[in-house]
């Protein structure tokens, strides 16, 4: 057994292994992305750009940091450094003039496309493991997953 791959204790129920799996993922991937992005462009950056082009933009930052549980404070932050590079642009709310929306500009659109092509080409070496037929069984499981945790959070 080394630490790079332990075994999991007998006693951890296969739903934990499962998220503890997933979560090392998580932060071995996002280590890898912000290690090869010529500009510095951090995960949460990305996932803001990637949660406005998924889902459309014009949301308000309060419906953003609740997409992507975060607190107020940090999606502002995070929206003032997206704004400041030009990727994203923040008007006023034409419904509520106190409020601001969010959109997503065509730098930003170049940008996530950018990070996702760099993205593809740093896991490459996933290849040999990750083979379509896995994918095509594996994406829809974790689709489902996080689907049903998206339900739980909102409910």
């Amino acid at each position: 057994m080394t630490d790079s791959d332990p075994t999991p204790a007998p006693a951890d129920p296969p739903l934990f292994v499962l998220l503890n799996e997933i979560g090392i993922i998580a932060q071995l991937s996002q280590n890898r992305f912000e290690a090869i992005q010529p500009d510095g462009l951090r995960m949460s950056h990305f996932v803001l750009l990637n949660h406005l082009a998924r889902v459309g933009d014009g949301t308000t930052p309060l419906r953003l940091a609740r997409a992507l549980q975060l607190a107020k404070s940090a999606i502002t932050n995070t929206l003032q450094r997206l704004e400041e590079r030009g990727l994203i642009r923040v008007e006023p709310d034409p419904e509520d003039g106190r409020g601001r929306r969010v959109w997503l500009t065509p730098a930003g659109r170049e940008r996530r496309a950018a990070g996702i092509r760099t993205a593809v080409e740093a896991f490459a070496l996933l290849e040999g493991v990750a083979s379509p037929a896995m994918l095509d069984t594996i994406i829809p499981a974790l689709r489902s997953l996080r689907q049903e945790l998206d339900r739980a959070r909102e409910g």
